[in-house]
Order: structure tokens, then sequence, then C-alpha cells
């Protein structure tokens, strides 16, 4: 497995990657997963990890397109040579961009190949403002294609992906599998977070979890806030994520306009249920992306109404009657959320709704299903496919998937 990300660290795709191999290890597969030098390390059955070569200035990688990253993936790419030529390995999975190495690897080695679609890349250029170049769009454009046609099978995490694979063809291969684990780890249950952040016991408490990038929406929220304030100043907006420079940059700006905003700053991913379980009310502002948030699986599953904007990236998974969906701006956001603190019994209907459709849809039963499905196919295509080249029919797979 090719997982050019830190790994584990958490947040989106390392997530991800961590439910991926949970589920293929009880699977029975055995898995050599080659990623960057940064990261926690896991403990898994059958798992082994292989970092490439640490660069000496190197402390993070932030999210997103990078010269960093480039070089990171030449280094991942060399390992994964080295590994390659002495394992005897029954397929390939590959996570976003080392797709491009995982179908050159596979064709190499004369073995199926998987990759798992987190995103689209030449949409991460218009989402991180990396390119506005022409000419590296449509080679991102390329490379994007050359991974899904070269694959047996891909693995898509939202609809829209899965409607972009469809569009280029390759709707015979696509399996969607929802990230529906979401950010879910081993949970610490004894953080006492309103004692620990000093939130009073009658307070509303509105938390946000996940990241500080730009598509996140977080300057919507603070602006939505600053409207909320005037209206609910009981309430507490509690922000769990982000980098210390990022945190520090938020915290001077509640300082200045006197925002109630408290911030933990990055947490170890088995607190997160924490501070959801604390919550009265869970937001996920994004303004910009169609992928669906993470977050949104395990909000399903909380038991607390949601309040996110009406995009794409949430409506995939989420419609009026699971959440509270609003057009991206602070008046929109600040009225939804001060309405549903005036109508917990909306807040209770909602939520019932939501874990309803969790239960029904996003299930672990299903993600265990589907991924079983995938790697049916993906170890069965090409004997398929000679079958079906020479006038024979497709026959279902059946059984559990050999150990690899």
């Amino acid at each position: 497995m090719l997982a050019p990300e830190p790994f584990f660290e958490p947040r989106g795709t390392p997530f991800s990657e961590y439910h991926r191999i949970k589920v293929l290890v009880e699977l029975g597969f055995a898995i050599d997963l080659v990623t960057y030098p940064v990261g926690q390390d896991v403990s898994l059955p059958n798992l082994r990890i292989y970092r490439c070569m640490r660069l000496p200035f190197l402390r993070r990688v932030a999210i997103g397109p990078s010269l960093i990253k480039l070089l990171l993936d030449a280094l991942l790419a060399i390992k994964a040579v080295r590994l390659a030529r002495r394992g005897n390995y029954a397929a390939i999975h590959s996570h976003e961009e080392a797709g491009l190495l995982g179908v050159w690897l596979a064709r190499w080695l004369g073995i199926p190949h998987l990759y798992d679609m987190h995103s689209s890349l030449p949409q991460q250029l218009k989402n991180f403002h990396y390119s506005r170049s022409r000419l590296i769009r449509h080679l991102f454009d390329r490379v994007e294609r050359t991974m899904v046609h070269g694959s047996e099978v891909v693995v898509t995490i939202c609809q829209e992906l899965y409607d972009s694979v469809v569009a280029m063809g390759a709707g015979d291969r696509a399996v969607l599998i929802e990230n529906v684990m979401g950010g879910d780890m081993e949970t610490n249950a004894s953080l006492p977070v309103r004692e620990r952040w000093g939130i009073p016991v009658g307070a509303p408490l509105v938390v946000y979890t996940g990241t500080f990038e730009p598509y996140q929406g977080l300057d919507l929220l603070y602006s939505a806030v600053s409207l909320l304030v005037k209206t609910h100043p009981e309430a507490k907006i509690l922000i769990v994520g982000g980098e210390p420079k990022q945190v520090a940059l938020a915290e001077s700006r509640a300082q200045r306009e006197q925002l109630p905003l408290i911030f933990t700053g990055r947490r170890a991913a088995n607190e997160i249920p924490c501070f959801v379980a604390a919550s009265d009310i869970l937001v996920s502002p994004r303004v910009v992306g169609t992928n669906t948030p993470l977050k949104i699986y395990s909000y399903l599953r909380s038991g607390r109404p949601i309040v996110a904007t009406n995009l794409r990236t949430h409506t995939q998974v989420l419609d009026d009657k699971t959440a509270v969906l609003v057009p991206p701006s602070p008046q929109a956001l600040a009225s939804a959320i001060g309405q549903l603190i005036d109508n917990p019994e909306e807040g209770i209907r909602l939520a019932a709704a939501a874990s309803e459709l969790a239960s029904r849809r996003y299930s672990r039963e299903v993600y265990i299903t589907r991924t079983r499905q995938a790697y049916r196919m993906l170890l069965n295509r090409r004997s398929v496919d000679e079958e079906t080249s020479s006038g024979g029919g497709y026959v279902e797979a059946t059984g559990s998937p050999p150990s690899a």
C-alpha cells in the first residue's frame, strides 16, 4: 500500500487510510505500507510500516499540493521500488497521487492495482489556490485519467468522485466506499471537556472539529459567531484542531473581536469523540469542495443536531431531514445555530433522523461489505477479463479474499 501522507496524523486522508487498513487486516490481508517519514506509528495485526528517507529540514507536511510533497513522493517511489523487488505481493493499493506510481509498479510486477481516490487532483489546485496554470491543470487531469484507466479497481469516497469516474468511462471498475468510520478511533472517554475548558454546564456548546484549511470555512464561522453573540451571549463555540500558528492567529482575532471562541489546538484522535459528545450543536461550515468531510459520518452517529452549509460537499449525505442546511453566509449560519439553541426539540428530531440514516446507510457493516467487494473485483478482474475476451461470462467471486 502506497500512502503519500504523514501516517498517522489526525486528519482526512490518514484517517481514511487507517480504517481501510484496519478492515483489510480483519479480512485476512497482510499489508506493507510505504509512507512519509513523519507521522505516528500505529499497531495493527499484519501491518508493517516502511517510511521513505527523511529530509533534514522536514518537520511537518502541510495539507494540499506542494513542492515538498513532490520531493517526498520521489523518495517514496524509491522506497517502494526497493520493497517491490524483494516482495511477493498479490496487489498494490495506492492512495491519492501515489496512484501513478502504483499503476507503473503493478504493470512491472504483473499484479492488479487498486486506486483509492480521495479527491480530484485538478480540483485540489482550485481548493488550495496552488496554481492557475492551464498547463498544470491539464497535466493533473491527464495524471488522474491515467490512474483511473490504469487500475483494475477505483475506490471513491463520495458520490461526486464516483460520478467523475463514471464520466471518464470507467464506471465498470468503480466502487463507492464512503468514509463512514470518519475520525473514529479507540475513544478516551474519560476526558472532561466542559470542565477542562471552563465551559459552564448550562451553556449552549457549539463544536467544530477539523483542520484550519481555508476550504473548511472557519472565517465564515467566526463571522457568524460575531452575530450570534448579540442574540445568544451565553453560547460557547469550541474549535477542535489546528496547528499552533493557525490557532494563535485565530485566538488573536477572537480577542480582538471579543468572540466566545475556545480553541483546543490539535488533539489526539481518540479524544475527538469526547468533544462531539460534549456538544449541543455540531457545525460544518465548509465553503469549497465536493468531497464529504469525514466528520459528517461521526456527526450523524453522535445524537447531536448538525448545522452545515448547503453545498454539494454536504448534500451528498445530508438533507433537510437530518441537518439544518444553510447558504454559506454569516447571517444564515448564525440564525440556524440560534434557532437550534432556542428550539432543542427540533435538534432532537434532526439528531434522531441522522442516527437512523447512519445505521441504515453508513454503518461499519456496509463499509466492510463494500471493501470486500472491491477486493474481490481486484483479485478476480484479470481472470474475468480473460474469460470475457475468450467469449465466456462473468462468474461472481465467492468466499473471503485470500491473504496477500
